[in-house]
């Protein structure tokens, strides 16, 4: 920085107005949905687990490609029990 103080104030003045209007102008619910889907998705494509182990990716691949089948069937089993028919 220059080190002039108004420079910097004004610096300071400028992102403090970006901030602000990047928070009104921001759709507060469709970045959390965003920000969610993305988690979602790095989790089921196990990018939380060490990328430099080819078989633990697979593996937790696999694994949480499994439970979401688990949950489907559990979940239509579920229905077929409580709905009439």
């Amino acid at each position: 920085m220059s080190g002039n103080p108004s420079d910097d104030e004004r610096q300071r003045e400028a992102r403090a107005i970006l901030t602000r209007v990047r928070q009104e102008t921001d759709p507060q619910i469709g970045a959390h949905t965003q920000a969610a889907l993305m988690r979602t998705g790095d989790h089921f494509m196990a990018r939380d687990v060490d990328q430099g182990d080819r078989i633990e990716v697979l593996g937790a691949r696999i694994g949480r490609i499994a439970s979401i089948g688990g949950f489907i069937v559990l979940a239509l089993l579920l229905a077929s029990q409580l709905l009439p028919g």
